[in-house]
């Protein structure tokens, strides 16, 4: 219990869903050599990178518990679990078909043409042009600087407390995300509906090696439900307002491009966007209680200190600060 509770809840869930990452990842590769075929790059690779995330977290303990260059390094026990946690998240992304072989996606589209009475991906070809393609590429590519920027900001005007918190909420939406992949497999629009479409793209170099990157291997892809691009965009977007309404005005028009994105280039469906909003605004509010609740069992049982703890049991200042800490 003591060696639990002196993690934060954030480094508990990287270990927690680094786990059965490994173990998916590794049925995944098992699963080709047994058919007798090559291993796609994306889940040889899985491999690799979980490898180079293992070997991270245990530079990462190492560092939270000897703590070499505190005073000017304390910024890395805030961000690495993030890292930790994208890491994770592209694995499960890529093998959700070997956990539950269930797929939903016949269901979404049902439910899209009972709402709409058209499917939006196959309506949204009459607006398919060259630029508007590049401009959609670009702004579906903005998902991880859309996801990271508010924490940076915080970061550089020395707010530790309420970058933690936008961390938080941040990551919790990624691993809820990672239930409801697991709950509800969808394959993206791009495959499920590739026989209806009556237009192809035509757009320059970013839309190309943006199309390469996703056709590595995309009969493997079982994450469209939620859209986790909409809910992280979404809840980024919130707490841009809370804490600085300048920023948020700035991500305003790059966010609601990134949703429109996930429709125009045929990711996700509408249905996998509402999803997504209605977990990024469950998280929004349920992750200050999650967090709450955890630290309060880590003051409990902890045996080190944390500068974290010490900041939230104090009226915070401007003045407080996580540099030259030695706790």
């Amino acid at each position: 219990m003591k060696r639990i509770f002196n993690l934060r809840l954030e480094e508990f869930l990287a270990l927690l869903f680094f786990i059965p990452s490994l173990l998916i990842t590794i049925k995944a590769n098992l699963y080709f050599i047994e058919m007798g075929m090559n291993i796609p790059r994306r889940y040889y690779g899985g491999l690799t990178r979980l490898a180079v995330t293992l070997a991270l977290m245990i530079a990462f303990y190492y560092f939270v518990k000897y703590r070499p260059l505190w005073k000017y390094t304390w910024w890395l026990r805030e961000v690495m679990p993030f890292l930790f946690c994208i890491a994770i998240y592209t694995n499960m992304h890529d093998t959700i078909g070997f956990v539950n072989p269930h797929d939903v996606h016949d269901t979404l589209i049902r439910i899209e043409e009972w709402l709409f009475g058209v499917q939006p991906v196959l309506w949204a070809q009459q607006f398919y042009h060259p630029w508007l393609t590049d401009y959609f590429s670009i702004s579906y590519m903005n998902y991880f600087i859309i996801a990271v920027v508010v924490v940076l900001y915080l970061l550089i005007k020395n707010r530790p407390l309420e970058m933690r918190k936008v961390l938080i909420g941040t990551i919790l939406s990624f691993y809820f995300g990672y239930f409801l992949y697991i709950l509800f497999p969808a394959a993206p629009p791009r495959l499920t509906l590739a026989a209806e479409f009556t237009r192809d793209f035509s757009g320059g170099f970013i839309t190309h090696m943006q199309n390469k990157l996703i056709n590595l291997n995309p009969s493997s892809s079982r994450a469209a439900f939620p859209s986790l691009h909409c809910a992280v965009t979404l809840i980024s977007l919130m707490y841009a307002f809370k804490y600085s309404k300048k920023l948020f005005f700035v991500l305003l028009v790059p966010g609601i491009s990134l949703v429109l994105a996930t429709v125009y280039l045929r990711h996700h469906y509408v249905v996998d966007i509402i999803a997504g909003f209605a977990l990024a605004i469950f998280t929004y509010f349920v992750a200050p209680h999650i967090d709450n609740w955890w630290n309060n069992l880590r003051r409990k049982y902890a045996t080190v200190d944390d500068r974290l703890l010490q900041l939230q049991e104090q009226e915070f200042t401007p003045h407080d600060t996580f540099v030259g800490s030695n706790t």
